[in-house]
């Protein structure tokens, strides 16, 4: 199909807009690195939250922001991407028994939990590592890699069991999407820094269960919540819907979190890809942008947190995470497909972040709004990280494959 002009995508300005908005985002967040080591919770302004404690997954996504950085050449990221990279070679590791621990508070005390989540993350930060030829990096995805083979794959499912205890002792029964999620993302940048093909086979059998089996039989909302034997748990915190990692219903941000997933999966494994990557992208996309964008306030727009089984809003608050990943998922399914509807989405998406989320005083995104556009605090204070902020300006520029960090190694970011 041919696209209708002026695309977006395809125009010179917006990408030179994209680059800036990158180095903007890269300015805010350069205060991030707590005294202690790792990367403390960013306020508003970009000043450290000294109440809150060192988090390893924010440590891990400041880690692969600034490597990114590094492979952009900009200057000051790679001794800001290298010092989040040795907080998780050193304080946030626990030498005793192995793995990362999910947090070190303000008063030195670390949450022992090892939680799927945090260690696919770890994957994540030290393959960008590898990519930018940070110190330790290899030996850092080496063993990540193997933690989370050894302890959180299930072969009998095939996918990542959710938590344990600090020497790993204790499983906690709860199994989870989110964190098999962020998994494939990880996996498949492994695949691209390793060369070691079994790592995207073990993401598209991760993908298989969301894009194939359980979405599907949902209407394309996806179960996020599961027991142990991976039977879905569809009313889990329904007295807390809101909560930021399990909340009650579908999550609208990621079934087009999955959609994009699902296209860059397709992309890497070529042609031995099946044909429900594509069909999946697609009908998670749309039916997450049919239940989630809403007018929930007159005259104000945005993509909702979650529904119900129904489609209808549970919870109307706009995290900005959302919308990044719908300009990402926009963008790769222009790319993927060449259909004119998405490469309105994408300028859509990207004017709706511009006006609400985008701090023009402060730098950096909002994190949440309330259902007016305003912003609020309720779930998400201050902005952590830059994680889907970041991304959401690199993806439009880059391949669906390979990753990220190797795309910008290999200079197939435009």
């Amino acid at each position: 199909m041919t696209l209708a002009s002026p695309n977006w995508l395809a125009s010179a300005s917006h990408r030179r807009w994209l680059d800036e908005h990158t180095r903007d985002l890269l300015t805010f967040g350069e205060g991030f690195a707590s005294p202690a080591g790792g990367a403390g919770w960013l306020e508003d302004d970009g000043s450290l939250d000294a109440t809150q404690p060192v988090f390893t997954w924010i440590t891990c996504r400041m880690a692969h922001v600034y490597g990114l950085g590094s492979l952009l050449g900009v200057p000051g990221s790679t001794p800001r991407a290298q010092a989040a990279l040795d907080a998780l070679r050193g304080r946030l590791h626990d030498d005793a028994f192995g793995g990362w621990y999910a947090s070190i508070g303000a008063d030195g005390v670390p949450d022992t939990t090892k939680s799927a989540y945090a260690h696919a993350f770890v994957v994540l930060a030290a393959s960008t590592g590898v990519a930018a030829g940070l110190d330790g990096a290899a030996e850092l995805l080496d063993d990540a890699l193997a933690v989370l083979d050894e302890r959180f794959f299930e072969p009998s499912s095939g996918l990542h069991r959710d938590e344990w205890n600090a020497d790993w002792t204790v499983l906690d029964p709860y199994r989870g999407v989110n964190a098999n999620m962020h998994s494939v993302e990880a996996l498949l940048a492994a695949a691209d820094v390793t060369g070691d093909a079994r790592w995207r086979e073990r993401a598209l059998g991760i993908a298989q269960h969301v894009a194939s089996e359980w979405a599907p039989a949902h209407s394309w909302r996806i179960p996020e919540h599961f027991d142990e034997e991976w039977t879905p748990q569809l009313l889990l915190n329904e007295d807390s819907p809101d909560d930021p990692f399990k909340p009650f219903g579908a999550t609208v941000g990621h079934g087009i979190e999955w959609s994009r997933l699902l296209l860059h999966l397709r992309a890497g494994l070529g042609a031995d890809a099946p044909d429900w990557l594509l069909t999946g992208a697609r009908e998670l996309y749309a039916r997450a942008i049919a239940d989630g964008w809403r007018e929930s306030t007159p005259g104000a727009w945005g993509f909702v947190y979650t529904t119900g089984w129904d489609g209808e809003p549970i919870v109307a608050t706009r995290m900005h995470w959302v919308a990044a990943e719908a300009i990402g998922a926009a963008a790769a399914l222009l790319l993927a497909t060449g259909e004119e509807r998405y490469a309105a989405d994408y300028q859509r998406w990207w004017d709706h972040a511009a006006t609400a989320f985008i701090d023009a005083e402060h730098g950096s995104w909002h994190h949440e709004l309330d259902a007016t556009n305003t912003p609020s605090r309720a779930v998400w204070p201050g902005k952590p990280d830059l994680y889907h902020a970041f991304q959401a300006t690199l993806i439009p520029r880059a391949p669906l494959t390979p990753s990220l960090s190797v795309a910008l190694r290999d200079n197939l970011v435009s």
